[in-house]
């Protein structure tokens, strides 16, 4: 056989081997000069996909206003085929069934962190939203970033009105009603975000743990028997030392979406399952990836930095410019703007403050 014939003989397979690649569970055929469908995260590049004709005809049918079931969820999976809506808010007492998760340290995970979980829901006792909310045949959820985008909005009334309103960490509400509302359901935090005076805790939210690091876990089994803190070292800045929480009003929150959130949808470094430079997202974009699962209607207020303009507010509440941040050590603020901007831009999520 000649030189050529071999060379041919060889490199044809190999060429069409190249053109096959898999992707959200499906076969897919490159033609040489066809333009890619997906992007390297598993999304349609095209994120004007239409929903399936019988959800735009169920969904048409509706009043005007209606909440729509199951809305997010379908949009999302529109545009990432291999989105898979299960996953449960918080963690119960099948907590350890958790595949996806068991194999993984905190923040990923709750490796080596099983027993000292199911001493903390031992206590809790609630694994849910409350019987009111999760009786609701469609939920609107909105999740209030910290943004100083949030100021003279005057939004507060219309944040008010969603079923579920989620806040972050210690940001206030109380002399700030007028721009971000006054409900709150739920304040999703870690120790160091905690708000540390007692009086400024809403009167009926539930406090949800986010761990990432295995220290916080002993941190929350304190918070929840009311133990005095042992000592902080170990933690990047001052922690509350007390929460007016009462067992039952507490939940620890599925580290899924953060894991789901880091590598699947933003692409983030995996660094063998370990926190490291640049691979942990926002909280914020934690919580949208949890209401995702969770929520049939998903709006934002308060997202978004805007590195060009250095001397607007960074957040609503603080004097603080947005020229004081710089990129997070371990945030990639960059990348996670591109992953909200495609959820923005396919009508998966509302954003009511346009900063994302």
């Amino acid at each position: 056989m000649k030189l050529a014939h071999k060379l041919l003989f060889v490199l044809c397979p190999m060429l069409v081997l190249g053109f096959i690649y898999y992707s959200s569970g499906k076969l897919h055929l490159h033609v040489w000069g066809q333009k890619p469908l997906f992007d390297k995260q598993g999304f349609l590049l095209n994120l004007d996909t239409k929903l399936p004709a019988e959800l735009v005809y169920k969904y048409g049918n509706l009043s005007e206003g209606a909440c729509k079931p199951g809305y997010a969820a379908a949009k999302m999976s529109a545009i990432y085929p291999k989105f898979s809506k299960p996953a449960s808010m918080f963690l119960d007492r099948n907590f350890k069934r958790l595949a996806k998760v068991t194999n993984y340290l905190p923040p990923f995970g709750f490796k080596t962190q099983e027993r000292i979980i199911d001493v903390i829901l031992t206590a809790t006792k609630n694994y849910g939203l409350g019987p009111d909310l999760d009786s609701l045949n469609c939920k609107r959820c909105i999740i209030v970033g910290n943004g100083g985008i949030l100021s003279n909005k005057s939004l507060g009334s219309r944040i008010d009105e969603y079923d579920v309103v989620i806040r972050l960490n210690e940001a206030p509400v109380s002399g700030y009603s007028r721009d971000v509302g006054t409900k709150t359901t739920l304040r999703i935090t870690y120790p160091e975000g905690a708000i540390q005076k007692p009086e400024r805790y809403e009167k009926d939210s539930l406090f949800v743990f986010s761990a990432f690091k295995p220290l916080d876990f002993k941190w929350l089994r304190q918070v929840v028997f009311k133990e005095k803190l042992q000592g902080t070292e170990g933690f990047w800045k001052s922690v509350a030392h007390f929460v007016p929480r009462q067992p039952s009003e507490i939940r620890i929150l599925n580290p899924y979406f953060i894991q789901e959130a880091a590598f699947q949808f933003i692409g983030l470094p995996q660094n063998n399952g370990l926190m490291g430079k640049g691979n942990i997202p926002t909280l914020g974009t934690v919580a949208i990836t949890m209401a995702l699962h969770n929520c049939d209607e998903v709006a934002v207020a308060g997202f978004g930095y805007d590195m060009n303009t250095p001397h607007a507010p960074l957040h609503y509440y603080e004097t603080v410019k947005m020229s004081a941040i710089k990129e997070s050590w371990t945030h990639n603020i960059s990348k996670e703007k591109e992953f909200l901007r495609k959820l923005v831009k396919a009508n998966i999520i509302t954003d009511l403050t346009n900063g994302i």
